[in-house]
């Protein structure tokens, strides 16, 4: 029995880290805040519990109900391509126009400063059908595989959506000695932009 659940948990955390690791939205949005040291706890702690949340009811068997009702993924589709092509258009904003000594100076930003994150970082996260897809279907299907064990499942791929987030949003300070320069920040919120825009735009075309 031991076994079992452990290989449950191992299978969880390994299909829950092969979901969100892949380039995203989401994960430029968490870089780009570890980066600056800018609220990195308050946005971890969103996507972590989000994903947690969102794994639970797939578990739970809530994607077989949202399956039946394609006219809602239409609709958070069309809400979160409009808010990804935004964001990637401000992003692309500060590439043709940096704000001068801009560079690592964040550690004093202004609470309204970290409200627009916060915000920003809940409406990546609920406004994205990929997340959805990923964590209620894909994940609660997989899950239900797994019978008496599927929390295990569940819990397994919570587990590595927190580990990955954490290490996402800390572990981007090791950068930081290489983005001082604001011609790395360029690069880096021209690959933010990108796909940004580019992900925005697919879900536009889907709905």
């Amino acid at each position: 029995m031991t076994h079992g659940i452990i290989a449950a948990a191992l299978a969880g955390f390994g299909t829950g880290l092969s979901l969100i690791v892949a380039i995203g939205a989401q994960n430029a949005f968490v870089l780009r805040q570890g980066v600056r040291r800018h609220a990195v706890l308050a946005v971890v702690a969103i996507c972590a519990v989000s994903d947690a949340l969102l794994i639970a009811l797939g578990v739970a068997g809530v994607g077989a109900f949202v399956t039946a009702w394609p006219a809602a993924l239409t609709a958070v589709a069309l809400a979160g391509g409009t808010f990804l092509i935004a964001y990637g258009i401000l992003a692309a904003r500060r590439v043709l126009r940096p704000t001068p000594g801009a560079a690592l100076g964040t550690e004093g930003a202004a609470a309204g400063s970290r409200r627009g994150a916060v915000l920003a970082c809940l409406a990546m996260t609920w406004l994205n059908p990929h997340v959805y897809l990923d964590t209620v279907l894909l994940v609660g299907s997989l899950a239900s595989d797994r019978g008496d064990l599927r929390w295990i499942f569940g819990l397994g791929a919570g587990l590595a959506s927190l580990v990955w987030f954490a290490a996402l949003g800390y572990g981007a300070r090791l950068l930081s000695g290489v983005l001082a320069r604001p011609s790395a920040w360029r690069v880096l919120d021209g690959l933010v932009a990108a796909t940004m825009v580019t992900m925005g735009g697919m879900l536009l075309a889907r709905a």
